[in-house]
């Protein structure tokens, strides 16, 4: 707390001002919503009773509610993949062609632009034009993997439950890729020349310098771009909106997804003000290994 004040001290008037204009929106524009959320999952919400901020007290019954029923393990199971297959393939993507772009090749630069156009494109959008891509009677990926012969019959991805889940994973990976690529490329400018350098006189080859000096010194960039693709991997609604609702028989629901749901389509507002809190918590703890990680990456 003294270091915390020590360095208002330190600020002029103007700053100060600045950061509690700041503090004030973040309290009032997100803070606020939290805690109200917080608020809805301990309580019993009736849509037909006149609006209140305090309803009768529920204790834990809303959530064992989400957990007691049948569609809580499907909706686990995918969001775990969800995260997961999404991260591991935008990291993996995304560090690939960091690496490719940082070479000195003719128009390096232009791909790199094309590759971020896609990552700017609103959400909703890539959802529609995936949409088109995955359709089974006419889609484009259909077409391409019957032409090539991988495939001899169509595959409807967006109404098939064996498919719709990996369907919202590959459109998501997309849209993450450029974010990472963009994120990792500043950490590769960040190393020292000097050290590649001194490798290949020593007589290291590619692959040495890659797992001797690239991963070591990216590990807390590596941190970083992991602990916020989590986050925005789990804020994720647009494209499960825009291509599957969740469906065909929540083989594509997710926990973003499911709670908005419960509280809109359902009315259920409470149990989906818990499917939300329950999500926060999670974000809470991924939001501390990011600041970890940025920590360290300052301290290298």
């Amino acid at each position: 707390m003294k270091k915390f004040l020590s360095h208002f001290e330190q600020r002029s008037g103007f700053e100060i001002a600045l950061a509690v204009f700041a503090l004030a929106y973040l309290l009032v524009f997100a803070g606020l919503p939290l805690l109200y959320n917080i608020m809805l999952s301990f309580q019993q919400v009736d849509l037909m009773e006149p609006a209140t901020l305090l309803r009768p007290f529920a204790g834990l019954a809303n959530y064992r509610d989400i957990f007691s029923r049948p569609e809580v393990h499907q909706v686990l199971i995918n969001t775990l993949l969800f995260v997961g297959l999404s991260l591991t393939f935008q990291v993996i993507i995304g560090f690939l062609l960091a690496v490719l772009f940082a070479q000195d090749f003719p128009l390096a630069s232009f791909m790199r632009g094309l590759f971020l156009a896609g990552w700017i494109m609103p959400g909703l959008v890539v959802g529609v034009i995936w949409k088109l891509l995955f359709a089974g009677d006419f889609g484009v990926l259909n077409h391409l993997l019957m032409t090539s012969g991988l495939m001899h019959e169509r595959i409807f991805w967006l109404s098939d439950p064996g498919y719709s889940l990996y369907a919202v994973i590959i459109a998501n990976v997309w849209l993450g890729v450029p974010f990472n690529m963009l994120l990792l490329s500043v950490g590769l400018a960040a190393i020292p020349g000097d050290l590649y350098e001194a490798a290949e006189l020593d007589g290291a080859n590619a692959f040495q310098r890659f797992f001797g000096i690239t991963l070591p010194m990216m590990k807390a960039t590596l941190g970083a771009v992991i602990s916020l693709g989590a986050i925005m991997t789990m804020q994720q609604f647009d494209l499960i909106a825009a291509l599957t609702q969740g469906g065909p028989a929540n083989s594509s629901q997710v926990a973003q997804y499911w709670s908005w749901q419960l509280s809109f389509q359902t009315f259920e507002v409470s149990a989906g003000s818990a499917v939300a809190t329950l999500m926060l918590v999670l974000v809470l703890i991924i939001a501390v290994f990011y600041v970890r990680s940025t920590r360290s990456e300052r301290m290298v």
